[in-house]
């Protein structure tokens, strides 16, 4: 019976005439008239747009005149070549403050007056650094140069079909692909092999997505049964000059006869891109190499400046000044020598002047106290850096195996940054949430149904046939239903039929729950369909109505989408002829033998009777003569037949841009309303009691983060109307429903729908509205001249898109709503209640209604029962304005409350009251506003909490930006989807999560994870190992640069401040640039202060962090322990007759067993790889100065190391000065870190707060002088002794 009501009607509308299709060719590329058509001039083409002929044919000549001004499609990602290598390298390196200062140095040992060492030895740190870098930097370019030249070289066919490679394709050349195949540059799509027109392709190299998208052939072109080539190409493309939006592309192709087709995105395939499913097309190339989209968003690796690199320099600056001191007190010094001692021991030159000799020494006491500044100390932090993200990388604890995917470190420099956040900005689907949507509830014609859970084993199907009659009965559209259905058109409980649970199908990638377990009354009001006796079953208006919005309703949800149709075996399915060719046939051979269908019905539509409003759906019974030889058994069973013989028996796969509309579709194929393949003008949709149906596609008006909402153009199967079909937000959605006057049903249902979606809103589901407007036939003619202009504008015809979009959705339908449920991730309460004991504050920033962020809040314990909620909906500025000075006032008020409050109720948190504050979009948009940001800014920072519903994606980063430029604090910015990528990159760190809403976040982030709990395994143990081993490694490279230079400037004070040295120069510089480089590394990478199950558990420990005065109880540790070091061994060597370097040697090797030792002592982490590394450092030192005491007899003038280190280190006396100096210096360090350590597992084990552990330090810096006092009594008997060794 379906199906031969189906054939009826069917049949019928493919023997029509053109007449009622003529109305619509414009949409096949015939002239569009305008009112300047009368007096038409030649349109001046602006000097921002693009001519583009073939390269070949009858318009050579026109393409040889404006191809030489396009690139070709060669690419080069290079920096340099072999010639501007050297130059190029050199001058980015200069731009680093640190190489000018120390090539500045090195020049100015060249000048004879403030000569301090050997020309040559002064420039070696310099190159040393320079060299490293530039061989990482050539590497690096190398193999650039290596993937360029493999992808320029790769084949492809073009203009007279013969194998190119990509680097010679041009501007206009014609190219042709095959399936799997890369596209080699941005290229216009004018013939594909599908014979509807349209191809397939994969942008996972461009943007990251896996799912495919759908692209069509310029209309307006000949049959696509024969394929397009150079030579009978006889039109010109005129478009938009190259730009980097990815989804837009604007302009036209004119043919001929003057014929102008407009192009849009859904025509241009994109370099980089896949062919899939299409066996082959061909294009012609618009723009090629850099001027194609996906060369202009290749920005290379993005670049963010972390704050500890800001204190760096800070640090850098403190020391800088500290050179200056030395070296102007060294200078002063010298004078007052030379005023006082003119017969010094020293050479001097007696012409120059006391005041000009300091001059001059000032300058050489530069050179020789360099070192104080760490040169190499920024190319260690970049080691450090590789070394912590391999860590992070291959934390097995940071891996999803459902996923298959780990963490990503996009951005190298930025690993530190994640111990110091404070402010942490989130979405909330995606993010929080699962985003995997399952369909839960559903409103339609103001009726709510609820949906059981998936995974039951009920299911409830569409009947065959109906048994037995049933009366109609009509219920008050007024009734609230939340656990069952209240029907208004019951049927007999025996038409339940209960089969067993379908297998899951397979999902492109599973995404969401494809199951959806039917409403029983829904499926009870649409098996009347199947009813023989309709007509008799439904004869109450209101109820043909109900059933028609319910009908209605499903086809949306299954045709209001881009979903693309795949399965297993057939990867893409397209809307098939071959079926209705055989109807036709059919039913030509039914009409030659002359039988003749029957209705009760005037017409092949549904019965106006029947359906008096809305009737689109409701069908009639029919008959066939009884004479006829075909009756109408004969009919089913050869349909029937066919359909076996031709029926796929693959599941349908859908491939969506969204889980939404994933969840949509599923929805819709729930209620037997499945959409079976899709093409550029066709949709096949399977109809309940009609079957496969082919539904003519007009027109997509895509979603639109300003519009929020899309829309499908469609001429109705049954009826020929054209209906606009809409689903989108709810705020937007219910602003556009029409209200006509006279019909209370209409507000009835409208005011019953927006209650239930309050309802889904508070119970956490997302929603959407869905709604219709049926056009007529004038109306839709005088709109699509309007969208065919704006489709074929070059300039502002994304404006002109949006505007006639606006102008089409007005005056809507309502049909009903949805309300889909979207999980919460695992352990995002506890990730987000750890968050908050850490001290960061976590905000949520969504577009979702201020109902559903609530729920979801409340849900993941971001908001207790404890707290306070603030509301913030305004109307208008001025009340904005008010509310928020209100808010800030009582949020003040309740402040001062609660510091009076007794220590003990202070203490108990059930008498803490915490703010949250809830801001809708449009109340933000006036906070955000310049007179409003100090009061909002002021009153956000209050709360514990911000919670931003309805927000777009620019508001999203407007927030970041205020909270980071006025606060000045540390911001995070997690998300996962396109509309959060704006506020990832204002963030100080962006991290995007791998999840079902396309990879763009992923691409614009520093770093990316799968999801939301991983975030604190990845602040609380890495970002705080990262934060310390760093912090820890720049003070120790600063306290060994300080304490080694120390050491030169007190040796100042014993030789008439003349800038002379008591060690060679080559172990002046290669000290801290070789001998204690490798130790700082291994502990930048290995140590570890606190366990990570310790951090995990006690999250309070993420914000002990170091301050300013670390850095100077760094620099007075260095001082003490230069002190000890230099005199130490000065008094031991008092009155012997040892000479300079002598005196110098066992200064250098105790300076250098205390710089290793301290960093032991300061270590956190010892492993075998730490005693390696001391060893090769102390054997390297040793080794070195050995061999240079051997065979050096020239090599550090005027002075002769001949012999000397050898004859120091034949000497008891040697050993034992070091390990007395080696053990003073030490000793305050070690008990002091003993002490700490002590009071710090003290601390953990009462679960005090972290701020007690962090002042602990200073509080054991008090020690220091009684550890100090103890030292020195011994001091007394070891000058004693030495003096009598010698």
């Amino acid at each position: 019976m379906e199906q031969l009501h189906w054939v009826r009607h069917r049949c019928q509308h493919m023997m029509e005439t053109n007449t009622e299709r003529g109305w619509c060719r414009a949409l096949h590329g015939q002239r569009i008239k305008s009112p300047l058509d009368s007096h038409r001039t030649p349109q001046r083409v602006p000097d921002r747009q693009r001519k583009v002929f073939a390269c070949c044919g009858p318009q050579q000549h026109d393409y040889k005149a404006v191809s030489k001004n396009y690139k070709c499609n060669a690419i080069c990602t290079t920096k340099y070549t072999l010639l501007t290598f050297l130059p190029m390298n050199l001058f980015q390196q200069f731009h680093r403050v640190a190489n000018i200062y120390f090539l500045f140095l090195a020049l100015l040992n060249w000048v004879p007056v403030v000569e301090a060492f050997e020309k040559e030895i002064t420039m070696i740190p310099l190159v040393l650094v320079i060299t490293v870098i530039a061989i990482k930097d050539a590497l690096e370019d190398y193999r650039r140069y290596l993937f360029d030249k493999k992808v320029n070289n790769r084949v492809v066919t073009t203009g007279a079909y013969t194998d190119q490679c990509w680097k010679d394709v041009r501007v206009g050349d014609f190219v042709r692909l095959s399936c799997n195949e890369s596209i080699p540059a941005d290229m216009l799509l004018l013939h594909s092999s599908d014979p509807d027109g349209v191809c397939y392709i994969e942008t996972a190299n461009l943007d990251g997505e896996t799912n495919l998208k759908q692209k069509q052939v310029v209309s307006g072109l000949p049959l696509q049964q024969v394929e397009c080539s150079p030579e009978t190409f006889h039109s010109h493309i005129e478009c938009e000059n190259p730009h980097k939006d990815l989804r837009r592309f604007s302009g036209f192709i004119e043919h001929n006869s003057g014929v102008r087709v407009g192009l849009h995105s859904r025509n241009l395939l994109l370099r980089s891109c896949i062919i899939r499913n299409t066996e082959k097309v061909v294009g012609i190339v618009i723009y090629a190499g850099h001027e194609t989209k996906a060369m202009l968003n290749n920005n290379g690796p993005r670049y963010k400046r972390s704050k500890l690199e800001k204190h760096l320099n800070t640090a850098i600056l403190w020391c800088v000044l500290l050179l200056i001191i030395m070296c102007v007190m060294a200078a002063t010094g010298h004078g007052l020598w030379l005023r006082n001692f003119r017969e010094s021991l020293f050479s001097v030159d007696k012409d120059t002047s006391p005041a000009m000799a300091g001059f001059y020494l000032f300058w050489t006491m530069i050179i020789v106290l360099q070192v104080l500044i760490p040169i190499s100390l920024y190319v260690s932090i970049e080691i450090v850096k590789l070394g912590q993200i391999y860590f992070i990388q291959n934390d097995l604890a940071l891996y999803n195996e459902q996923t298959d995917s780990r963490i990503q470190c996009r951005t190298l420099n930025m690993t530190e940054d994640l111990g110091r956040i404070q402010y942490l900005f989130s979405d909330k689907t995606g993010t929080l949430t699962e985003n995997k949507m399952v369909f839960r509830r559903c409103s339609i014609y103001g009726v709510e149904y609820p949906h059981k859970e998936q995974g039951r084993n009920e299911r409830f199907t569409l009947t065959n046939g109906c048994h037995g009659k049933s009366g109609i009965m009509c219920s008050s559209l007024g009734c609230n239903r939340s656990s069952e259905s209240q029907g208004t058109l019951p049927v007999n409980a025996a038409e339940e039929e209960e089969v067993e649970e379908q297998p899951r199908t397979n999902d492109f990638c599973s995404h969401w729950d494809k199951e959806v377990l039917p409403d029983p009354e829904i499926l009870r009001k649409m098996n009347i369909l199947c009813s023989p006796m309709l007509t008799r079953s439904v004869s109450d208006t209101s109820s043909c109505l109900e059933l028609s919005y319910i009908l209605d309703f499903f086809f949306a949800l299954a045709i209001c989408n881009t979903v693309v149709v795949s399965s297993a075996s057939q990867p893409s399915h397209f809307v098939s002829t071959r079926y209705l060719q055989y109807v036709y046939q059919l039913y030509t051979k039914m009409c030659t033998k002359q039988n003749r269908f029957k209705s009760q019905e005037k017409n092949h539509q549904w019965s106006r009777e029947l359906l008096p409003v809305e009737g689109n759906y409701c069908k009639s019974e029919v008959y066939l003569n009884g004479d006829s030889d075909w009756t109408e058994m004969d009919v089913e069973d050869s349909l029937l037949e066919f359909a076996s013989q031709h029926k796929n028996t693959d599941e349908q796969l859908y491939e969506a841009e969204s889980p939404d509309e994933g969840a949509l579709v599923h929805a819709a194929r729930a209620y037997h309303c499945t959409l079976r393949g899709r093409s550029a003008e066709r949709l096949m949709v399977d109809l309940p009691g009609i079957g496969p149906t082919s539904v003519q596609l007009l027109h997509i008006l895509p979603f639109d983060p300003d519009r929020k909402r899309m829309s499908v153009v469609v001429r109705h199967p049954l009826t020929e109307q054209v209906v606009v079909y809409t689903k989108g937000a709810d705020s937007v959605i219910m602003d556009l429903v029409e209200e006509p006057r006279g019909k209370e049903i209409h507000t009835c249902i409208r005011n019953q729908t927006q209650q239930h979606i309050d309802m889904y809103a508070r119970e956490g589901l997302r929603t959407l509205c869905i709604a219709k407007k049926v056009l007529e036939k004038e109306e839709y003619e005088t709109w699509l001249n309007k969208q065919l202009l704006a489709e074929s504008s070059v300039e502002n015809q994304q404006e002109l898109l949006l505007d006639s979009a606006q102008r089409l959705e007005t005056n809507l339908t309502l049909l009903g709503a949805t309300g889909i449920v979207d999980r919460l991730q695992e352990d995002v309460p506890e990730t987000i209640e750890a968050l908050q004991r850490a001290g960061i504050r976590v905000w949520v920033v969504t577009g979702d209604k201020q109902e559903t962020a609530i729920n979801i809040a409340h849900a993941c314990r971001l908001l207790n029962t404890n707290d306070q909620l603030l509301t913030a909906n305004c109307a208008s500025k001025d009340e904005c304005a008010a509310l928020l000075e209100d808010l800030k006032v009582k949020v003040k008020h309740e402040s001062n409350i609660s510091t009076d409050l007794p220590p003990v109720e202070k203490s108990s948190p059930s008498l803490q009251t915490s703010f949250i504050l809830v801001i809708d979009g449009r109340t933000l948009d006036w906070a955000l506003k310049k007179e409003l940001s100090d009061v909002f800014l002021e009153l956000s920072s209050s709360c514990k909490a911000l919670i931003c519903c309805r927000s777009t994606p620019l508001q999203k980063s407007q927030v970041v930006q205020l909270i980071r430029n006025q606060l000045d604090v540390m911001t995070l910015a997690v998300g996962d989807g396109a509309n959060d990528v704006s506020m990832i990159q204002m963030a100080d760190v962006g991290i995007g999560i791998c999840g079902q809403e396309g990879m763009q976040a992923v691409m614009s982030s520093d770093f990316a994870i799968s999801r939301f709990k991983h975030l604190g395994k990845l602040l609380f143990v890495h970002g705080h190992w990262c934060y310390f081993r760093l912090a820890n490694m720049i003070h120790y490279f600063i306290y060994k640069n300080v304490m080694y230079v120390n050491l030169l400037f007190w040796y100042q004070f014993f030789c008439g401040f003349s800038g002379s040295v008591m060690t060679n120069s080559w172990v002046l510089i290669c000290f801290n640039l070789i001998f204690t480089s490798v130790p700082p590394l291994i502990y930048g990478i290995l140590d570890q202060d606190t366990p990570a199950d310790t951090l995990m558990k006690h999250p309070e420990l993420y914000q002990a962090g170091f301050t300013q005065s670390m850095f100077w109880i760094t620099v007075l540790d260095a001082f003490y322990q230069s002190l000890v070091c230099f005199f130490l061994p000065y008094f031991a060597l008092k009155g012997s007759d040892v000479g300079e370097l002598a005196f110098g040697s066992p200064i250098n090797a105790s300076a250098l067993l205390i710089i290793l030792l301290h960093q032991v002592i300061e270590s956190n982490t010892l492993t075998w790889i730490h005693m390696v590394v001391l060893v090769f450092s102390v054997g390297l030192y040793f080794g070195f100065v050995l061999l240079f005491s051997l065979f050096c007899v020239c090599c550090s003038p005027p002075t002769n190391p001949l012999g000397v280190e050898i004859r120091q280190m034949s000497e008891p006396v040697f050993y034992l000065i070091c390990a007395l100096t080696t053990v003073t210096a030490l000793l305050p360090s070690r008990k002091h870190r003993l002490c700490l350590k002590c009071h710090m597992n003290i601390l953990l084990l009462l679960s005090l707060p972290s701020k007690l552990v962090c002042s602990s330090k200073c509080v054991h810096m008090r020690s220091y002088g009684k550890i100090w006092k103890d030292t020195y009594t011994t001091w007394g008997h070891f000058f004693k002794y030495a003096q009598w060794a010698h």
